[in-house]
């Protein structure tokens, strides 16, 4: 006997009438947990992507500095040129160790709930002259 026939035969009993027993409100109770979810999930992925972007632009900046710092600009436009590449409300600070310049952006928490920090070196381009003309200024031997 195949399908069709049994259905026929069984029209007002047996599947048909178990399949009407309201499994309608299934679909909305599932939809009422997954729907948050995937909100949720969406929301977090699109937090990691601005957060990888900051992170990005941090780095970005700090090298800007860094590489401004050292060619000896002022102290001024080596902040303007580091806070204009960084994301916005980035702290920024440049030190100096020896020949080495380092500078450091900083996003505070409130922005992201991680902290955001990235760091640039560079060697002060003064010192790099210094070592190719020797100190006399006179070139390699």
């Amino acid at each position: 006997m195949c399908r069709s026939e049994d259905s026929e035969g069984s029209a007002g009993s047996g599947r048909a009438g178990l399949s009407g027993r309201g499994d309608g409100g299934y679909v909305t109770a599932e939809s009422a947990v997954v729907i948050p979810v995937l909100v949720t999930v969406a929301a977090l992925l699109i937090w990691g992507l601005m957060a990888g972007a900051a992170q990005v632009r941090c780095v970005d900046a700090a090298r800007a500095g860094a590489r401004a710092a050292a060619r000896s600009e002022a102290p001024g436009a080596v902040a303007r040129v580091t806070r204009q590449a960084a994301p916005a409300g980035a702290r920024v600070s440049v030190s100096r160790d020896g020949e080495m310049v380092r500078v450091r952006v900083t996003v505070p928490m409130p922005r992201f709930p991680v902290g955001l920090t990235a760091e640039a070196v560079a060697l002060d381009e003064d010192a790099v002259e210094q070592v190719v003309t020797g100190p006399g200024g006179g070139g390699r031997p």
